[in-house]
């Protein structure tokens, strides 16, 4: 069941969560199928709320409605930013690493994939992408490419939420816009190919590759052994961490 937030208070209840520790028997706010919901399911005597976008779940926190938020450190400062009277607290939750998601039955297409990101690596798009996103420089795109007009190898669909900035994210105009978008588009060229980017819910991404709907997922997706039962991962083109969200 998806929690709701209309028809709360506008009054925030006071934050009762100073560090990790206080998480203990609190109601933790977190966005539906990713980590964040499977590390706070673990904490003891937690109540967790599931929330299809994170947004949601800031908004909530704010609110008053849940008392924390567990969710990825680059998304958790654009919700902070976008909700005053929240926080990131200083002790990270959880180390991880993003890759990009390709079908068990595709392992050509996975090792193409990983030598486009060595070489995107090697010659400094990779950090410059993430760079321009994360320090704010860009907020249409950090990697032009995807110019002509045919290609030789064809079309990559990926598909991924845009609910999940500076990663993934809906422009005014109606396009899918982020860090990952960049970073497939740079790949595609490598591979010559047209990328097609597919929005969906989040709880859909695994499974659209798996059930080969799409070629590829990418949206902040965290390497687990649980989703390495259904697909296979790339190389890891990010680090990032979960973080927790407080009331000030």
């Amino acid at each position: 069941m998806i929690a709701a937030v209309s028809g709360c208070g506008t009054s925030a209840a006071q934050n009762t969560v100073a560090s990790i520790d206080d998480l203990n028997g609190k109601k933790i706010g977190v966005q539906l199928k990713t980590t964040g919901e499977t590390y706070a399911s673990d904490v003891e005597n937690a109540e967790v709320v599931r929330f299809n976008r994170g947004s949601d779940a800031a908004a909530a926190l704010k609110k008053g409605v849940v008392d924390a938020v567990i969710i990825d450190d680059a998304p958790a400062k654009v919700f902070v930013g976008q909700n005053s009277g929240l926080h990131i607290l200083e002790e990270p939750f959880a180390d991880e690493e993003y890759g990009i998601a390709v079908g068990k039955n595709n392992p050509e297409l996975l090792e193409k994939i990983n030598d486009a990101l060595d070489n995107l690596q090697n010659d400094g798009t990779l950090e410059q992408i993430k760079d321009a996103w994360i320090m704010g420089e860009t907020t249409v795109t950090a990697y032009e490419g995807q110019d002509k007009t045919s290609y030789a190898n064809g079309v990559m669909v990926m598909v991924t939420n845009a609910e999940f900035p500076p990663y993934e994210s809906m422009a005014e105009d109606g396009s899918i816009i982020g860090i990952d978008i960049d970073i497939m588009k740079a790949v595609c060229d490598e591979l010559d190919m047209q990328l097609e980017v597919q929005n969906t819910e989040f709880a859909s991404v695994i499974v659209s590759v798996e059930r080969g709907t799409a070629d590829v997922a990418a949206s902040g997706i965290t390497i687990t052994p649980e989703r390495l039962e259904q697909v296979n991962f790339s190389k890891p083109y990010t680090q990032a961490k979960q973080v927790v969200i407080v009331r000030d």
